[in-house]
């Protein structure tokens, strides 16, 4: 098992390792496996790859995000054209349907709102408007529309969780209600972890995975 002082040394050290991010502008604090990250980056995707990259790092049990997207002034684009490039980002994105999503943008923040039949697509027009420059954060507001029957979701979960050779996946509970999953239960690690969550969102009409699995050594 880490001590803090280790795990931190580990997360520095894979921040700048992570070319896209500025780790000299990142304060790392760590008590008891949990990370909290702070300081500015120039970007929203900066920010994203920097949580991320700590995800990576084995021994953390949660991590807390306090970093600030500060952008160069003289690039800054007004929202309408940051609205713009977000709404042709998503007729480039050819596993959405035609005008499944609504933007809206209010001072470099962007919400998205409408509705999708499976996780994947949801995960896919965030991540087209994720790169766009001058976006300072993105609301995720996309539902997931679908009939689905909990005893089938909970048995793809399930399936999907030994097929992936997750450590004692019996160690993860899978409660369904309706099309919303919640996970508890132990693993061994944040990537595990991360595992399990990417299971449940990959079954057939989910609309939510409440992850409540801890991280256990």
């Amino acid at each position: 098992m880490k001590t803090d002082k280790q795990l931190k040394d580990d997360i520095l050290a894979e921040l700048r390792w992570e070319p896209s991010v500025s780790a000299e502008q990142i304060g790392v604090e760590v008590k008891d496996g949990v990370v909290t990250l702070a300081g500015h980056v120039n970007s929203f995707v900066e920010k994203w790859a920097a949580e991320e990259a700590v995800k990576k790092v084995a021994g953390v049990r949660a991590l807390a995000v306090e970093m600030d997207v500060n952008l160069l002034g003289q690039s800054q684009r007004n929202d309408a054209d940051i609205a713009r490039s977000a709404e042709n980002a998503l007729e480039w994105t050819t596993n959405l349907p035609n005008d499944a999503i609504k933007i809206q943008v209010e001072g470099g923040w962007v919400t998205l709102t409408g509705d999708v039949e499976w996780a994947f697509q949801r995960d896919e027009a965030v991540g087209a408007v994720r790169n766009l420059r001058d976006v300072k954060g993105i609301s995720n507001n996309i539902l997931i529309k679908s009939k689905v029957s909990a005893n089938g979701v909970k048995a793809d979960i399930t399936d999907a969780l030994k097929r992936r050779a997750i450590t004692d996946s019996q160690k993860i509970k899978v409660n369904v209600n309706g099309a919303d999953v919640t996970l508890s239960g132990t693993v061994d690690n944040w990537a595990e972890r991360e595992l399990a969550m990417h299971s449940a969102w990959s079954t057939a009409g989910v609309r939510n995975v409440q992850n409540d699995i801890i991280v256990s050594f």
